[in-house]
């Protein structure tokens, strides 16, 4: 079996260690040693682009959020999605997550971020949703592993009833707000009604048909 390969190194802003790893053609990005993504499943990063946007696809002129960019491919899969005249703004809190997508991650998703469509955010994407009130036909939220924060505790904040007023100001008329949860989460459903969303959860698996655990995308509907 071939050794795993170091690509690359860093830290988030609350101090949590990141390493981006290869196996011949697998690459998994590890949080404190813990795997949080795999290059071998991410069908359900791509099912969060379809279901978040089924009503912006229809637009002439969408504009999209994406929180987390990950390797890619939730990403990939918004663009395949969207008209020629959309723009998608994809806010990223670890510098370094940019720049390995700019690097050895490009080819995974085809160089996502090379689409002129595209603007890249260093940052919390907290912060752009209270500062975009009515910008978004849909918000696609994959930060940490869901609503139960992962790598960094203040996520939390993103899914709380701050966040999710936050995210409601952010969308126009219609729009929808998607989240990725590695888990389900009764309690983030009764939130998001709370905040004014007609919810639906869809299950799917992380390697869509072909298998893999299950994952949950919860959509919340203007």
């Amino acid at each position: 079996m071939r050794p795993w390969e170091l690509l690359g190194e860093t830290r988030t802003p609350e101090g949590e260690d990141l390493r981006l790893t290869r196996q011949g053609s697998e690459y998994v990005i590890l949080a404190s040693g813990k795997p949080l993504m795999s290059s071998r499943m991410h069908g359900s990063e791509e099912a969060l682009a379809a279901f978040g946007c089924r009503k912006a696809r229809t637009r002439e002129s969408p504009c999209v959020l994406i929180g987390g960019l990950g390797m890619g491919f939730t990403l990939r899969a918004t663009l395949d999605l969207l008209p020629p005249a959309a723009a998608v703004v994809v806010v990223e809190l670890v510098p370094a997550v940019v720049d390995w997508n700019r690097g050895p991650l490009g080819p995974l998703a085809d160089h996502p971020l090379e689409d002129a469509r595209v603007t890249v955010e260093v940052g919390d994407v907290a912060a752009t949703l209270r500062s975009s009130a009515r910008r978004f036909d849909a918000v696609l939220l994959d930060v940490d592993n869901g609503p139960a924060a992962f790598t960094a505790s203040h996520n939390t904040r993103l899914y709380d009833d701050g966040g999710l007023a936050a995210a409601r100001g952010a969308l126009k008329d219609g729009g929808v707000l998607a989240v990725w949860s590695a888990w389900e989460d009764r309690r983030f459903e009764q939130r998001l009604r709370h905040g004014g969303f007609d919810v639906k959860v869809e299950r799917v698996r992380a390697r869509l048909k072909k298998g893999g655990p299950r994952h949950t995308i919860f959509l919340g509907h203007l």
